[in-house]
C-alpha cells in the first residue's frame, strides 16, 4: 500500500512538472525568444523603442522578454544575466553605459547567443555581433549644419554667440553628436562667426550626465548668468530634447535679452514636450529618428541571426526598406572589432513640416490645439 501511494505520489508530481514545463515562453512554447534590454523608461524614446521593438518581434511569432533597468548600470547587467539564463535566441541591446557590459556579453557569446547592439554601441567586447542604428555623426552635422544654414553663416557678417550642450559621456552616441555638430561649425568659430562666450568648447565640458533634463537646465542657467548678462545669445546647439528642454527652461526663467524668441534651439529624438515646443517657439528643431524604421531593420536582421545566417549589405536589398539605410563594416570600432553597422537617416524636423514629416507619416498625432503625440 505504501509503494502504491508513493507511485501515486510520484506519478502526480511528473504530471504537474510536465504541465508547468508546458507553460511560459521561449524554447518551452515551442518559439524562438528575443530579448530586448532598454536603459530605461524615463526618456520618452526608450519607451517608443521597446514598444516597437516589442511589437515587431511579436507579430512575426517570436515570445519577447522585454527589460527596462531604470537607467541603472547593475541593473542593466542583471537583467541581461536573467535574459541568458532564460535561455533566450537572440539578444537586442540598448546599452546604458557601453563600457559595463563586457563580462555579462562574455556569458552570452559562450551560450551562442547572437548579440544586436541597439542604438548604442556596446563596447570592448567581440561578443557584439551586429549594430543598428542612426548616422549618429550625422546628426550633428544636421544641427550644425541648420544653424549654418539659419543664421547665413556663408554670408552674415556675425558674430554670433554659441553654447553647446552635449550629452551622457556614458553613451557612446553622444560623441558622435557632438563632433559631428562641432566640426561642420568649427570653421565658423576659428574664424569668429561664432563664439562660445563661456569658453566651453570641448566635450567633456559641455557633456550633461544621463541626458539629464534638471542637469543641463541648472548648467546653462550659470552660463547665462555669468556670460549673458548683457550679451545676446543666438544659439544653443543641444545633443538631444531631453537637454534641450533644459535649456529652453533655462532660458525662459533666466534670460533677459529682448532676442529670446530668435534664439536657435536644436534637440534630438521628436519627445512630445519638446514638439509642444517648437508649436510655442521656445525650439526651433529637432533630428527625428524613426525608431519604427530601426526596429524593422533590427527585426530583419534578428531574423537572418536567428536562422544561424551573416547578413552582410544584400540585406538592405533584399529586405526592401521603405527607408534610407547604409551598411558600414569600418566607421563602428568598439576598442575589440570593428562591428558591422546598419545605420539608418535622420531627418531634420520644425515647425513648418512637422505635420509632413510625423503626422502623415503615421508617427503621431494632432490634437486641435496644434500639438502633437506619439501615436502607440
Amino acid at each position: 500500500m505504501v509503494k502504491k501511494k508513493l507511485l501515486v505520489s510520484l506519478l502526480g508530481a511528473a504530471m504537474v512538472a510536465s504541465l508547468v514545463s508546458g507553460c511560459g515562453g521561449g524554447k518551452k512554447s515551442g518559439k524562438k525568444t528575443v530579448g530586448i534590454a532598454m536603459p530605461t523608461k524615463t526618456l520618452e524614446r526608450w519607451n517608443r523603442d521597446g514598444s516597437y521593438l516589442e511589437k515587431q518581434f511579436k507579430d512575426k511569432g517570436y515570445d519577447v522578454s522585454l527589460k527596462f533597468s531604470d537607467n541603472k548600470i547593475d541593473q542593466q547587467v542583471k537583467d541581461i544575466e536573467g535574459l541568458i539564463a532564460d535561455d533566450v535566441d537572440l539578444l537586442v541591446i540598448a546599452a546604458i553605459d557601453g563600457e559595463s557590459l563586457t563580462k555579462v556579453l562574455d556569458d552570452a557569446k559562450e551560450e551562442d547567443i547572437p548579440v544586436i547592439s541597439y542604438d548604442r554601441l556596446i563596447r570592448n567586447t567581440e561578443a557584439v555581433s551586429y549594430y543598428v542604428s542612426f548616422d549618429n555623426y550625422r546628426v550633428g552635422q544636421l544641427q550644425g549644419e541648420f544653424v549654418r544654414d539659419q543664421l547665413d553663416l556663408d554670408n552674415a557678417a556675425g558674430p554670433f554667440n554659441i553654447e553647446f550642450t552635449a550629452g551622457d559621456p556614458a553613451d557612446n552616441n553622444a560623441g558622435f553628436f557632438f563632433n559631428g555638430a562641432f566640426d561642420t561649425l568649427k570653421p565658423y568659430i576659428d574664424s569668429g562667426k561664432l563664439v562660445i562666450k563661456s569658453g566651453q568648447n570641448t566635450f567633456d565640458q559641455v557633456a550633461t550626465k544621463a541626458w539629464d533634463t534638471a542637469t543641463a537646465m541648472t548648467r546653462f542657467q550659470n552660463i547665462l548668468g555669468s556670460n549673458y548678462s548683457s550679451d545676446k545669445l543666438d544659439v544653443a546647439l543641444c545633443s538631444n530634447d531631453s537637454t534641450a528642454l533644459g535649456v529652453a527652461q533655462a532660458i525662459e526663467t533666466d534670460y533677459n535679452q529682448d532676442n529670446k524668441a530668435d534664439i536657435i534651439v536644436t534637440g534630438q529624438d521628436g519627445d512630445e514636450a519638446n514638439l509642444k515646443n517648437m508649436v510655442d517657439g521656445k525650439q526651433t528643431m529637432t533630428v527625428y529618428k524613426a525608431v519604427a524604421n530601426e526596429a524593422v531593420a533590427t527585426l530583419d536582421l534578428g531574423e537572418k541571426l536567428l536562422k544561424g545566417e551573416k547578413p552582410d549589405a544584400k540585406l538592405i536589398d533584399d529586405a526592401g526598406w521603405k527607408f534610407t539605410c547604409k551598411y558600414d563594416t569600418e566607421s563602428y570600432d568598439n576598442g575589440k572589432k570593428k562591428v558591422p553597422s546598419y545605420l539608418l537617416e535622420p531627418t531634420i524636423v520644425t515647425k513648418e513640416n512637422m505635420d509632413k514629416e510625423l503626422v502623415d507619416t503615421g508617427y503621431y498625432t494632432k490634437d486641435d490645439q496644434g500639438y502633437l503625440h506619439p501615436k502607440n
